[in-house]
């Protein structure tokens, strides 16, 4: 416990080094050639944390390129920091993606590509009585950050189930709190389950006895959505056409690595966290949780418009309605399916 405790302190203790805008970079000297990049300690984002930790875009970006990192906990954290300038493509999950193209002045925050499909689960605390949707009520459950991907999931399955959060009148109380502090409260039993992200899903279930009551992506057709894309400044892209177009090429790159070496993923990961936090995790909760995402840089575009329907009828994109042509951006030299270049 004690161990975990420090791993969480920390990723906190990095997020808000973020937020205050200290980064962490292979260079922090002023560069024109820089690219700047966004992504979560999780392991759905395992492309760029492979991709930075094995040198795989240092070296196709070249090294006449300067490569900045920051590390966020939830992705509207991500979407601040690319509307303040401060980054310049982030690896998020579908509501921020969404919500940063439909807020961003001329559309200019895009989808590049996709980066894990799956990866999200519910966990019920070993002591809450919860073995389907229709014992919610009355129950505190915890997603990330409000307007995060998990939140969004969490509060449209609620509605789909007749059942209203404690804000709009109803019986579930929903926090929404970053994924150390759903932890810590998973610790003392001060809430009854959670919707979170891997490998925070297999934490809870492995370490603190949690019951994973299901796997989102059973509730998608084919058992799978886009649940880390990535996004970028289109300004940035279309003044540094090359940097991004090597970057992508690095993405694919990665994801076949990836794929073809998951016990060495695990290493690099845990590798990672001992850096940059100090600890690592198991290598059982890092394996189960590898397992159970897919790493893909297809968008699966049907599952992003699928989403922002979800969100919008939570009333999260604005009360106007909302329009996503445009929102995949891509290269001829390395088009993404369904996507729209603008």
């Amino acid at each position: 416990m004690k161990t975990r405790s420090v791993i969480f302190a920390s990723i906190a203790g990095i997020i808000l080094l973020s937020v205050l805008g200290i980064s962490f970079s292979s260079n922090s000297e002023s560069n024109e050639n820089k690219i700047r990049i966004a992504y979560f300690p999780n392991i759905g984002h395992a492309i760029p944390i492979v991709g930075m930790e094995k040198g795989f875009f240092e070296t196709d970006l070249g090294e006449q390129v300067t490569i900045e990192t920051r590390v966020f906990d939830s992705g509207p954290q991500a979407i601040e920091s690319l509307f303040a300038n401060s980054i310049d493509l982030a690896y998020v999950g579908p509501g921020p993606a969404i919500n940063g193209f439909l807020i961003s002045e001329n559309h200019n925050i895009k989808i590049l590509a996709g980066a894990a499909s799956g990866g999200a689960s519910f966990i019920v605390h070993p002591e809450s009585e919860i073995n389907s949707a229709s014992d919610f009520t009355g129950k505190k459950i915890a997603a990330p950050q409000i307007g995060n991907t998990q939140d969004v999931s969490l509060r449209y399955y609620l509605s789909e189930h007749g059942l209203k959060t404690a804000d709009k009148g109803g019986s579930v109380i929903v926090y929404n709190i970053p994924n150390p502090d759903i932890y810590t409260l998973f610790v003392k039993g001060d809430i009854d389950a959670a919707w979170v992200a891997e490998p925070w899903a297999t934490i809870l279930e492995t370490e603190l006895d949690g019951t994973r009551l299901f796997f989102e992506e059973e509730l998608w057709p084919n058992q799978e959505f886009a649940s880390v894309l990535l996004i970028a400044n289109i300004d940035f892209v279309e003044k540094n056409p090359t940097i991004v177009a090597n970057f992508l090429d690095s993405h694919h790159k990665t994801v076949t690595w990836i794929n073809q070496n998951p016990i060495e993923t695990r290493d690099v990961f845990n590798n990672f966290l001992n850096s940059h936090l100090g600890q690592s995790l198991s290598d059982d909760v890092v394996d189960i949780a590898l397992s159970n995402l897919v790493i893909t840089a297809d968008p699966i575009p049907d599952s992003v418009y699928s989403f922002a329907e979800k969100a919008n009828a939570l009333g999260y994109l604005g009360r106007n309605g909302y329009d996503l042509s445009g929102i995949f951006y891509y290269f001829d030299t390395n088009p993404i399916e369904g996507g729209n270049n603008t």
